[in-house]
């Protein structure tokens, strides 16, 4: 049983479906079949039954008009194994005898054989209820199968001995022609059924191959990307399909568009990061050359210049761990920052930041009005965000410039008053690695308003760039929460 089970998984979709189909039809056509045959049984032998029993009615009504009982003695008294005339008339077609309770048999006039009597009819012959009549499945003297109905007739007297018995009518008929039609009927079922059944696994089989289709489809792409890695290629589906494999089909084309998109912005990022990486690392490749070509050639280079050769390198070298970061930050998925989300103080997040952006910023006035604000996210991530704004804010404000920071129901505003974004720029200021012509000369990747949208969003809020009135630029952050913690968080 287990091996067959394994060879029936092992079986292609199609076949299995197609088994399944056909015994399924099977078992119904069976259950159908068997309840005919044996309705059309029962109908049969309540007819032979039916006529049975007008028989033994019309045998018991010429006994009564008989009359008295000396000519029933006579009657039993002259009856022989043989068929005879007998008071009771003849039934053509069928077995028809009369028997005492001592077992005593008389074979009636045409009959067309004699019947075993049973025990049974003995019993009955000895009871005086007509109500009892007993039909019962029998065979002849020559074995043939026959249909009997035994009724009590009465008593009756010998007369020569006097002795009283009961007596009985005892009528039957062949079911030979009964069971060849139940035969035949039996064998036009098996026949019928077994067309039905291979009718059902063919058309079962059409049916999977019609309704497995868009799955072959569907394979067929799988082996393709596989094969190829095309993620561009789509499965046409019905817009109004709304069925399982309509649905699959369209979680297969989001996937690989998915995917595709996915592998455009690797690819994108992958030649960004090597293009930014090129500036740092030629200048740093240059430095380190004039260092040691000084050192091979004896010449040393003067103080001031080797000073300054070294704090280029040292420069350099905080330009690309910066850089490092920032990618490392951008190749974190969602599912990571969202098991580390968390509800968070906004407040506590920006005064943290602010910290930071003072000691970047030391010539500068950082003037702050935060209200409470709770929110979820992530804290880190969240505060390198806060302080990238802050950094650009440090980076473009004037010496003794003033950076305004405000914090009100969960609306983060900071305003610097440098020479501010223009106007054709600020679409592409949450580009990765895109960086104004005004601030290449300014130290920094091009990442960090990047990784600013990114965890904004990822947390539920908005963030924008915009010039302020009277010059400088605009910051805002816009974070979904409330003013007051949770209770599992003010606990």
């Amino acid at each position: 049983m287990k091996r067959l089970a394994h060879r029936f998984r092992t079986l292609p979709i199609r076949a299995r479906l197609a088994m399944l189909v056909a015994a399924a039809v099977a078992f119904a056509v069976a259950a159908v079949s068997v309840t005919c045959w044996f309705i059309v049984q029962g109908k049969l032998y309540d007819q032979v039954n039916s006529d049975l029993r007008k028989a033994a009615a019309q045998a018991v009504a010429q006994s009564e008009r008989r009359g008295p009982q000396n000519e029933i003695v006579s009657a039993f008294s002259n009856c022989t194994t043989t068929p005879q005339t007998a008071p009771f008339g003849s039934f053509r077609d069928a077995y028809s005898e009369a028997i005492t309770e001592a077992g005593t048999v008389c074979v009636l006039e045409n009959s067309i054989g004699r019947i075993r009597i049973t025990e049974g009819d003995k019993k009955i012959a000895a009871n005086t209820d007509s109500s009892s009549a007993v039909v019962r499945n029998g065979t002849d003297s020559q074995g043939t199968p026959v249909r009997v109905l035994t009724v009590p007739l009465g008593l009756s007297v010998t007369e020569k001995t006097g002795a009283v018995s009961g007596t009985a009518f005892v009528v039957a008929m062949s079911l030979k022609g009964t069971q060849n039609t139940l035969n035949d009927l039996a064998l036009i079922l098996l026949i019928v059924s077994g067309i039905g059944v291979l009718g059902a696994g063919a058309a079962g089989l059409a049916v999977a191959r019609a309704g497995l289709r868009p799955v072959d489809k569907l394979t067929e792409a799988v082996e393709h990307v596989a094969r190829t890695e095309d993620l561009d290629i789509r499965i046409p589906v019905e817009e109004d399909s709304e069925d399982e494999i309509a649905r699959l089909s369209r979680s297969f084309n989001s996937m690989t568009a998915s995917l595709a998109s996915s592998r455009e912005l690797q690819q994108q990022l992958i030649a960004d990061a090597g293009h930014e990486l090129r500036t740092p690392l030629t200048s740093l490749r240059t430095n380190i050359e004039l260092l040691t070509r000084s050192e091979e050639i004896g010449r040393p280079i003067p103080a001031e210049d080797r000073k300054a050769l070294l704090a280029s390198v040292k420069a350099q070298m905080t330009e690309l761990a910066s850089l490092i970061g920032d990618l490392q930050e951008l190749s974190r998925s969602e599912a990571q920052r969202g098991e580390r989300a968390q509800v968070i103080s906004f407040e506590d997040t920006v005064e943290s930041a602010l910290r930071r952006a003072r000691l970047r910023g030391p010539e500068l006035t950082i003037t702050a009005a935060l209200e409470p604000w709770y929110t979820r996210a992530e804290p880190a991530a969240l505060e390198r965000a806060v302080v990238n704004i802050l950094d650009n804010a440090v980076k473009f404000s004037p010496e003794s410039g003033t950076i305004e920071v405000r914090l009100t129901d969960g609306v983060l505003t900071v305003r610097d008053h440098g020479p501010g974004i223009p106007a054709d720029e600020l679409p592409h200021v949450f580009d990765r690695f895109w960086r104004s012509p005004s601030a290449r000369a300014l130290p920094g990747s091009g990442l960090g308003l990047s990784i600013v949208a990114r965890t904004i969003q990822q947390s539920g809020g908005e963030v924008s760039l915009t010039r302020a009135e009277g010059g400088g630029t605009l910051a805002t952050v816009r974070l979904p929460g409330a003013p007051t913690a949770p209770p599992e968080t003010a606990q």
